[in-house]
């Protein structure tokens, strides 16, 4: 049986560890087209995530529902939105409509006063863009299979639902609708690990068109953004390491590589409605580094953020432009502020902040990160964000890795790190092999069965810890998703260097969580870890629950009773197994949560648990 926490003293670092959780974060969600400036941002003012509209210099709450909204985008020609929302982190999203004016007025609170689109609870829904002229929602679901993701369209008017395009596979969407409605973009992963084909779909006769074909290479190509209705600009590490900006030419096929990009940092991109202007936006060690242009090229200004930080990611969303590309539009986020909807203006050179996250920091000096590398054991360099305590003694110290394994530690506002630093803990964020942003080959070192490789990263980082002046004897591992894999596995194979873990939503077995995992999300996963039918001894042998026997170190553990990625199971079955060996072990489990803590209340009641568990175990 797992053993729960004691209550909680109410002593100053853990009530500063809330006071940095309640921070609010504000995202970009879509920006209206047309002259008048009206912005959708999502927002967890309230303890989940709700959508707010920033117009005429005013910011306004538009819903206060009982489930975060997923997404939202403007239906243009309306006043109406489409939103996404699960039910208890299922991730069975339906969409809706909302009426804006209405809400604006009152904002939603029920289920029952938006218009459901799609509604049937067994499968979810992504909306995939809205045509151009405001009559048909693509979105893409499994709806068909209850697996393979097909893309649909929705004809707003009436209601007609239509299959255009199964590719047995789970498409993505892309940038949406070409600015004529003639071809809409998705995203189809290819059979390696980050290998994706874009794709244009003819609307009218379901016709596909590759773009940038590559049957014999794994690279992304990314979603178009359309200079106009024959060619658009689009990112790609094909036949490089990092992605370069490109423009492609329906006319003739023909791809011409912009000057200057893709050489050290991968860029993504983003253009004005008429395809005036293209803003580019590297990711430089974490940190973005934005510039405008013209369609040419020939033109370009720097693009000055409040502090360095990240405006791009799954959670912050991507930069927009306004119609006539006068205005930028991003969320900014940095390690010493939360993030917050920014807009740049052209003319005057200038940004202004949107919306006031930032106001809800407490009056507490916030730590700084600073860039380290070191070296791991075949030559590799592993990136590092360290944090530093105020204290003069050599601290404790948590190692943070993120989830993924695509994906990567940003130069962006972390709460937790925050409120570690602020109990007295040094923080180590590493991005370790397999990590995203440090080019193709870097992110590839850790795929099927070279999955111990990235866990042997970790040794350097223990190493890295000590010379920095921590107290590695104190060291401890945190992290969720995949990152909670990283915190088991390196507490079974590494049970001398660690004294304590942190493990959300993780993954204990490789195993049991292919077999379990939703179906739709299994093929998926079997391109990055290994399948079950050709490397399930493999998948065993990494697995940290069979090597539990070597596992000492005292562990907490977060999990969500909904989760559809790393079913609950995967933390029951290792607290079981770590119980009957007397390893100290405690399990908090969320109702209404899936993978990971998406309502303030449970944060507030994990998170500090877990600091006042690291507290007992090491000693602060």
């Amino acid at each position: 049986m797992a053993v729960m926490s004691p209550p909680l003293p109410d002593h100053s670092p853990l009530e500063l560890f809330r006071a940095l959780l309640r921070t609010r974060s504000a995202v970009l969600a879509d920006v209206a087209k047309g002259e008048e400036e009206r912005v959708l941002l999502r927002s967890d003012a309230g303890g989940t995530m709700q959508l707010f509209e920033y117009g005429r210099g005013e910011l306004a709450a538009l819903s206060d529902l009982p489930e975060p909204v997923a997404s939202a985008r403007y239906v243009p020609g309306s006043d109406r939105i489409v939103v996404a929302l699960d039910r208890g982190g299922d991730e069975r999203h339906q969409l809706y409509l909302l009426d804006r004016a209405k809400a604006a007025a009152a904002p939603c609170t029920s289920l029952g006063e938006l218009d459901a689109l799609t509604g049937d609870p067994r499968y979810a829904h992504q909306d995939a863009g809205i045509s151009p002229d405001g009559r048909v929602l693509a979105y893409v679901s499994n709806r068909a299979s209850g697996v393979h993701f097909d893309v649909w369209l929705c004809d707003l008017e009436q209601r007609e639902h239509r299959l255009v395009y199964g590719a047995e596979s789970w498409c993505h969407p892309a940038s949406g609708f070409s600015p004529d409605g003639r071809y809409l973009s998705v995203a189809v992963p290819g059979n390696d690990p980050l290998d994706v084909e874009l794709v244009l779909i003819e609307v009218a006769t379901g016709r596909v068109r590759a773009i940038a074909a590559h049957p014999d290479e794994a690279a992304l190509v990314g979603p178009p953004a359309w200079l106009d209705a024959d060619r658009f600009v689009f990112s790609s590490n094909l036949g490089r390491d990092f992605a370069a900006l490109c423009v492609y030419d329906l006319r003739d096929d023909s791809i011409v590589t912009f000057e200057g990009t893709g050489i050290d940092a991968d860029a993504e991109v983003a253009t004005s409605d008429d395809g005036s202007v293209i803003v580019c936006i590297e990711n430089r060690n974490g940190a973005s580094a934005l510039s405008l242009h013209d369609e040419k090229w020939t033109a370009a200004a720097a693009v000055p953020l409040a502090d360095r930080g990240a405006v791009s990611s799954y959670q912050l969303g991507t930069p927009q432009l306004s119609s006539g590309g006068e205005r930028l539009y991003y969320s900014l986020s940095s390690p010493t502020l939360p993030p917050d909807v920014w807009c740049f203006e052209r003319t005057s050179g200038k940004a202004r902040r949107l919306s006031d996250a930032a106001a809800s920091l407490p009056d507490h000096s916030l730590a700084s990160a600073e860039e380290a590398s070191v070296e791991s054991f075949d030559g590799e360099r592993i990136a590092l964000f360290v944090f530093r305590p105020e204290r003069s003694d050599p601290a404790p110290v948590v190692v943070l890795i993120h989830g993924g394994p695509e994906s990567q530690s940003l130069q962006s506002f972390n709460p937790v790190i925050q409120g570690l630093v602020a109990a007295g803990y040094g923080v180590v964020v590493p991005n370790v092999r397999g990590s995203t942003g440090y080019g193709k080959r870097f992110a590839a070192l850790d795929d099927t069965r070279r999955r111990l490789d990235s866990v042997r990263d970790l040794e350097a980082v223990h190493r890295f810890c000590a010379s920095a002046g921590f107290d590695a004897d104190r060291a401890a591992l945190w992290g969720g998703s995949y990152g909670g894999y990283m915190v088991l596995a390196g507490l079974a194979f590494q049970p001398e260097r660690w004294a304590a873990g942190v493990d959300i939503v993780g993954i204990s077995d490789l195993v049991t969580f292919l077999e379990r995992t939703s179906d739709y999300r299994r093929a998926h996963r079997e391109r990055e870890y290994g399948s079950l039918a050709h490397d399930r001894d493999f998948l065993a042998s990494a697995s940290p629950l069979r090597h539990v026997e070597h596992m000492v170190a005292p562990l907490f553990v977060i999990h969500g009773r909904n989760d559809p990625r790393v079913p609950l199971s995967e933390a029951e079955q290792l607290v079981a197994a770590l119980a009957a060996r007397q390893v100290p072990c405690e399990l908090a489990i969320y109702d209404d949560e899936g993978h990971g803590l998406a309502r303030l209340a449970n944060r507030l009641d994990a998170y500090p648990r877990a600091v006042a568990f690291l507290d007992r175990v090491l000693g602060s």
